[in-house]
């Protein structure tokens, strides 16, 4: 059905009118498609406009003006070419303005009573299917399945697990000790909060559909599965073991690959996100460099990761530029232009003064740096994606047994 370009598809998709297996070929299709995917996002940005506007209801005698026109008999027209179709088509235009105008204008008039509007629902609820143990929706035990509301929260305790059908674009699998809630879910957007524990998410969704909150960052899916951990103190571990992440906090953002993870801190944000089969030494100094108070201690740190860098971790480096400064970004620059020589026409004056197109063409020519387009050839799969699992320490413990 969808081998081609899916555009007329697009708005059926929005509303939900396609079945879960041509849902799931149309995504696979707009994350590989930048023809579909531009004009998906379009579309999309209508629809989220549109969901924002206010419900106005015309006062009562407004229509019935209009159906006591629409109901009195009229003469025939006289073919005249006056009165062809485009005629017809802007005197039908100029109506509905005047009505928009009318019922906007009564709205305003006190001694007008308004007809409340029926609100329609668009959060349907998600079914949620038991794994094992008795994870709960609220106060409710879960027996086999269950639904989860907007608002509500999914429990699970040390012996439970459960899975969640995010609409028609993936699921997620729900570890023991884990609390999630539903926030949104909307065609432009399906939202859930992670409050602690852990969840696995596979998602074939259009990129920029799917989010999960965390007390210190927001997960934004581009086409991805992965694993997510929030700790009691509410910092957070992202996996990334197909496709790619977004991890952002205001203006702090990382972009993480499969084969890649990212932590974060309450009040700080993402991390810098690196592979997981970085050098110990790497790794413990990055965590150093992203969250120590102390200046002294971070700029000693960048040393020792600079010297166990290697080419791999140009993802690092990248995304370290920023958010180090003065001598600091320099080092930074020399080592990651050693490991990854820039492309012709980059300067290192462009570079070290943060140029966002330069930064993003020299991302471009790295290996880990294609999202669509380039070396993909329009996949925004890494090359990384079939890598071997590498669980980090952290990630052992937290695994069900």
């Amino acid at each position: 059905m969808f081998s081609r370009h899916v555009t007329k598809q697009i708005s059926a998709y929005c509303h939900g009118e396609l079945s879960s297996e041509e849902s799931k070929q149309f995504a696979e299709h707009i994350i590989s498609c930048v023809k579909c995917r531009t004009k998906f996002e379009e579309v999309k940005l209508g629809v989220k406009l549109a969901e924002q506007l206010p419900q106005l209801s015309a006062p009562k005698h407004l229509w019935s003006d209009v159906e006591y026109l629409l109901d009195t008999p009229r003469p025939a027209p006289v073919s005249s070419p006056l009165w062809s179709w485009p005629v017809q088509v802007t005197a039908a235009a100029v109506l509905i303005v005047v009505l928009s105008f009318a019922t906007l204008w009564f709205q305003g008039k006190p001694s007008i009573p308004r007809q409340r509007v029926p609100e329609i629902s668009l959060n349907p609820s998600w079914q949620v299917t038991r794994i094992e143990g008795t994870p709960k929706i609220g106060t409710e035990q879960i027996s086999k399945n269950g639904s989860l509301g907007v608002g509500e929260w999914l429990e699970t305790d040390e012996n439970s697990r459960a899975q969640i059908a995010v609409g028609l674009i993936g699921h997620v699998e729900i570890d023991p000790n884990t609390r999630v809630r539903l926030l949104t879910n909307q065609p432009t957007e399906h939202r859930l909060e992670l409050a602690r524990g852990r969840m696995s998410a596979q998602i074939w969704a259009p990129p920029r559909l799917f989010f999960v909150d965390t007390p210190s960052a927001v997960a934004e899916d581009l086409g991805c599965a992965y694993t997510l951990e929030v700790d009691d103190h509410g910092a957070s571990f992202l996996h990334v073991t197909a496709g790619w992440v977004e991890l952002g906090l205001k203006d702090r953002t990382s972009i993480v690959p499969a084969g890649a993870a990212c932590e974060t801190q309450p009040g700080i944000g993402p991390g810098t996100p690196f592979f997981l089969d970085a050098s110990l030494p790497f790794r413990a100094a990055l965590s150093s460099v992203d969250f120590h108070h102390d200046a002294s201690v971070r700029s000693t740190s960048l040393m020792v990761l600079l010297n166990e860098a290697r080419a791999r971790d140009s993802l690092t480096l990248w995304h370290l530029l920023p958010r180090v400064y003065g001598s600091d970004r320099v080092r930074v620059y020399e080592k990651l232009a050693a490991l990854v020589p820039p492309p012709p026409g980059t300067t290192r004056e462009a570079v070290l003064q943060l140029d966002e197109k330069t930064l993003e063409g020299w991302k471009l020519s790295m290996e880990w740096g294609w999202i669509g387009g380039g070396k993909g050839k329009g996949k925004v799969w890494s090359k990384f994606a079939q890598d071997k699992d590498v669980l980090s320490e952290r990630e052992k413990k937290m695994a069900p047994k």
